[in-house]
């Protein structure tokens, strides 16, 4: 088998530092493949990119609803987040709607993933808890669907609880894949990731952001989750996130979502499409600047400076810069959309 092509590099001064070899692939939400660059067939774990079909059945479920959830606590289940206040007050707020408390979220404690909030806790001398977790959020929502459906809250985050039961069989159904027998793992919040082909990862989030392809029971409540993203784009990642600073320059045009381990994916409705990308070398600076070539190409209009990303020493001296490799990037052109 080839390998993947090289899809960006870094240059410093004349020369090219290193490279990053990937994959990725615009798919429409009619399972059509538009453009796709090396083994999109591959099993790719999305990691937290899948988080958008993991809030989805709980809103579905009528949970949201039931406890009156607002755009930016749903966007927030949707989110891998910086641990600002903004964020761990969000997540708090959700869980007293629940009856509940910080114990009860499964997905283990970290520092905040933003340096002013974690110099903020430890200056107040204190040590994070499970709402600095970059999930938190989307721990709540898991919640929430179980407080919803009766089930029992204890064990959520394990692969035969019903929440994850249900996650599973939303994610086989958006994305048309079968996980049974797929690999499985925690993920670093300790719920399961399952792997699929990169096109099928692509295929569910051209179907996210036009949901009229999904079954009926999930549109109103795909509509409803990306409608809640895109207007609380701070919610989703953080100050100075990618994710959240590009949302907000497409002013509703897009959902972005990172994975860990160089994982990608973009929904864009006007183009009933979607977007999914993994580097080999699981760097999530080269996802963003290949991701960057693509949303530009497609005529979505991105700042100039994402193009080429500039690295700074610790004196904020030039060093060098990321770019995409236009050979890889050349037979993209924009897309129309299609009735």
């Amino acid at each position: 088998m080839s390998a993947n092509p090289v899809l960006v590099e870094v240059v410093r001064g004349d020369a090219v530092e290193s490279t990053h070899r990937g994959r990725a692939v615009i798919v429409r939400s009619s399972g059509e493949t538009l453009w796709s660059l090396g083994d999109v067939n591959a099993l790719t774990y999305p990691r937290s990119s899948i988080k958008a079909f993991q809030a989805l059945p709980m809103v579905a479920s009528g949970a949201a609803k039931a406890f009156g959830f607002t755009p930016a606590e749903l966007a927030l289940t949707c989110a891998s987040h910086n641990g600002e206040a903004l964020h761990t007050n969000t997540a708090l707020a959700m869980l007293e709607k629940l009856e509940l408390s910080e114990p009860a979220l499964e997905c283990g404690a970290h520092w905040p993933m933003q340096q002013q909030a974690l110099i903020d806790l430890a200056w107040d001398r204190q040590m994070p808890g499970a709402r600095h977790n970059n999930c938190s959020g989307k721990h709540a929502g898991m919640l929430a669907m179980a407080r919803h459906m009766g089930w029992d809250i204890e064990g959520y985050i394990e692969v035969d609880h019903p929440v994850q039961i249900a996650i599973r069989e939303c994610i086989e159904t958006c994305c048309d894949v079968r996980l049974e027998g797929a690999p499985v793992a925690p993920d670093g919040c300790s719920v399961p990731t399952w792997a699929m082909p990169l096109k099928n990862l692509a295929l569910g989030f051209a179907r996210f952001g036009d949901p009229d392809q999904l079954p009926g029971m999930y549109q109103q409540s795909a509509l409803q989750l990306y409608d809640a993203a895109v207007s609380e784009p701070v919610m989703v990642a953080g100050t100075g996130r990618y994710c959240s600073e590009v949302m907000a320059e497409l002013n509703g045009r897009a959902f972005l979502k990172v994975g860990a381990e160089g994982v990608y994916i973009a929904a864009i409705p006007e183009l009933n499409a979607g977007i999914a990308l993994k580097m080999d070398t699981g760097s999530s600076p080269a996802a963003e600047t290949a991701l960057t070539a693509i949303l530009a190409r497609l005529g979505l209009p991105v700042s100039e400076m994402r193009m080429a990303p500039e690295i700074r020493n610790w004196n904020q001296r030039l060093t060098g810069y990321w770019r995409p490799v236009d050979t890889s990037f050349s037979s993209l052109s924009p897309l129309s959309r299609r009735a």
